[in-house]
């Protein structure tokens, strides 16, 4: 039997001024990496499935996770779920009180709670957790080489246009020389260049802030996601990431005994990336609908053949939690794969790049001064 989760304890809205701009400065202090992040989370939840399977309290385990903190505000912020938890209630309430943690999590300790497995729960979250900033790691890795080579090669285009090619283009005058096309090009380019280039550095700037205040606007985060998937490296290499999160939560809510219906609707919400939620959407209307998940899933544009007939023999089997286990490890291990074989790739293709970039710019300028040292020889 599935449960309803529009029954989510909803914080009360203070109409107060004051309280308004005192939230909207502490959003603009944490904006950039504040709050109780995906690592912390990984480290609490092993700490607390440590302790709870070693025989302690709740009550205990939160007072020496709390004494262990360095930060403060993480302090106050288990003082706070430890004393709700010390007046009576349930964990998994005082923890989505905090606003700090998801519906995913809130659902998962709250089954722990009512079948006695809250250890394990918090072992799997810890697990699940661990795995996702594993996965984020692994894509910063794969294209910070890429992209520090990148910036450079722009940073070095931006002055040779600035201030390499006006010294040749003096010259050029002086001799009253007939410039070759290519050079005319680039000419005109650092023309651009001198003129904008101030504008031009403002708007990247501006649109990097931009990007970070509109992280949480739907039809932002929509375009962009869409958008990453039809670059054609990154695109599959996204998809798999996603999907290798999607198995694991799914593995974790199955083996809680949550319906496939609610781990669908908890996933959806859990996971931040927008063509996973308008499939998992699409897919949980199918089913209300009576349609099987393997079937479901055929509609979807996400889900690749391999975990749609390995779904539907998992139906047949009655082996959901292996057979998404199995999904999750196989993606985690793709996952590993091609990014080491995008970091090897991508590196020698933009160093290329950035060479060719080098090339035709010297090309351009020393063209007209071979033409001029054959029509002096």
């Amino acid at each position: 039997m599935a449960f309803k989760l529009d029954n989510i304890p909803a914080a009360k809205v203070k109409n107060n001024t004051g309280s308004e701009i005192e939230r909207l400065l502490k959003k603009e202090i944490t904006l950039f990496g504040g709050g109780f992040n995906n690592k912390k989370k990984q480290s609490f939840y092993l700490e607390l499935g440590v302790l709870l399977k070693a025989g302690i309290t709740i009550k205990e385990a939160l007072t020496l996770i709390v004494d262990s903190f360095k930060k403060q505000a993480d302090k106050e912020l288990f003082e706070t779920v430890l004393q709700q938890v010390v007046n009576g209630k349930p964990f998994s309430d005082a923890l989505f009180a905090s606003k700090q943690f998801s519906e995913y999590e809130y659902h998962s300790l709250k089954i722990g709670e009512e079948t006695g497995t809250t250890a394990r729960v918090c072992r799997e979250l810890g697990v699940f957790f661990e795995r996702k900033n594993e996965q984020r790691r692994i894509v910063i890795a794969a294209l910070t080489y890429p992209g520090i080579v990148f910036s450079t090669a722009i940073l070095v285009v931006f002055f040779m246009l600035s201030y390499v090619v006006p010294m040749f283009e003096g010259i050029f005058k002086q001799n009253q020389m007939e410039l070759p096309a290519l050079t005319r090009i680039i000419m005109k380019m650092s023309a651009l260049t001198q003129t904008y280039g101030l504008v031009i550095f403002i708007v990247i700037i501006g649109l990097f802030f931009a990007s970070r205040f509109l992280k949480d606007n739907h039809t932002y985060r929509k375009t962009l996601h869409y958008s990453m998937l039809k670059i054609p490296v990154l695109g599959p290499f996204t998809a798999k990431v996603y999907l290798a999160q999607f198995t694991q939560a799914v593995t974790l809510l199955t083996s809680s005994k949550v319906p496939i219906l609610n781990s669908i609707q908890m996933v959806r919400q859990m996971i931040q990336f927008v063509p996973l939620q308008d499939d998992l959407q699409k897919v949980e209307e199918d089913i209300l609908k009576g349609s099987s998940l393997s079937e479901s899933l055929k509609q979807t544009r996400l889900f690749d053949r391999r975990i749609i007939s390995l779904v539907k023999v998992a139906e047949e089997t009655n082996q959901t939690e292996f057979v998404f286990n199995q999904l999750n490890e196989q993606y985690n291990q793709e996952v590993i794969q091609q990014s080491k074989v995008m970091s090897t790739v991508l590196e020698p293709l933009i160093i290329l790049f950035v060479g060719g970039i080098v090339a035709v710019l010297l090309i351009a300028m020393y063209l007209p001064m071979f033409q001029l040292s054959s029509a002096i020889g």
